[in-house]
């Protein structure tokens, strides 16, 4: 055991291990969360830059669990989640003596649990948008461009609703990811695991026909195939090269289609995670089978699922009212 590295140091190093082994988004989290934990440190008067970590105790857990009772439940359950990687971290470089089971144990004692937050999504709305984005291909334009684009979205749509894809997932698609024969794609997935993704056949057809309108393009790339995205840019600061979108300009197509399809006002009420909520609010009623939604929306607990099935009361009415008028 070092005694040597300090607090700062060992928390420099955790974030670092972070940085390279989860999304951008989780690192800034956990950055956010260290920074927070580092101030109720020094609140209570231990000095970070002199203080080896080998003397750290499992007491500063309950220090946090304080500072955090004045955000959402949902933001303490991030923050202790990084707080307790640190632990672990330390126990596992072998920088102090951690008592994991006791920190845990602090956690639930004191720790608030987060509400079952229900997914909220205006269904018929998203029919709506889906219906307009079928018929993207059939509308007149005078820019080839424009007609490039407008069947790229009509692609970008369906595929959400169709597979439950998450925008950031979407955005890094390749060509190659993708089994056109078996309407399947094998890709990493949330938490970095690797799962097979499943097509409808709409899904590819629109695909099949942005990509071939894309063919003049791809071709001049001087890139494999396989190594280009699903889904381009097409403004004019992508020239002549194939570039990813971005999730932004995905929420960008999504606005846009959102308001011509069901009106400006409707901006926002859907994004593109709502096509992940129809996704799986979809399975769940066709099939009533949870453990099938939990696969194809891969979820990693059920208990995520779990919160969809308040979406199918509807039916329950309608049966109720057959049954009692």
């Amino acid at each position: 055991m070092d005694s040597t590295v300090t607090v700062s140091q060992a928390l420099s190093s955790y974030l670092a291990s972070v940085r390279l082994s989860r999304s951008a988004n989780t690192a800034r989290t956990y950055t956010n969360a260290m920074n927070l934990f580092s101030q109720v440190l020094s609140g209570h008067k231990l000095d970070m830059e002199a203080m080896p970590v080998s003397t750290l105790s499992e007491e500063p857990v309950i220090w946090i669990i304080r500072a955090l009772k004045d955000m959402a439940p949902s933001t303490e359950q991030c923050y202790l989640t990084a707080v307790v990687g640190f632990y672990e971290f330390l126990a596992g470089e072998n920088l102090a003596p951690i008592n994991l089971p006791r920190i845990r144990l602090l956690i639930k004692q004191r720790a608030r649990k987060p509400g079952i937050r229900l997914p909220q999504f205006p269904k018929s709305a998203i029919e709506k948008v889906l219906d307009y984005a079928a018929g993207l291909n059939l509308l007149e334009t005078k820019d080839p461009n424009e007609h490039l684009i407008n069947l790229r979205d009509r692609a970008f749509l369906l595929t959400l609703a169709d597979t439950g894809l998450r925008v950031h997932e979407a955005c890094n698609l390749r060509r190659g990811d993708i089994d056109w024969d078996e309407y399947r794609a094998v890709i990493i997935g949330k938490g970095n695991r690797e799962a097979v993704l499943r097509f409808s056949r709409r899904s590819i057809i629109a695909l099949k026909d942005y990509l071939r309108l894309r063919a003049e393009l791809d071709g001049g790339s001087g890139k494999a195939l396989a190594a280009l995205p699903v889904f381009a840019r097409h403004d004019k600061g992508s020239g002549k090269k194939v570039k990813p979108i971005s999730t932004t300009t995905g929420r960008e197509i999504v606005n846009q289609r959102v308001a011509e399809a069901v009106g400006p006002e409707a901006v926002g009420s859907i994004t593109p995670h709502s096509f992940r909520h129809y996704f799986v609010t979809t399975v769940l009623l066709a099939s009533g089978n949870l453990k099938l939604a939990q696969e194809l929306a891969r979820h990693q607990n059920i208990a995520v699922t779990q919160r969809y099935s308040h979406l199918s009361d509807a039916e329950l009415d309608k049966k109720y009212l057959e049954i009692f008028g």
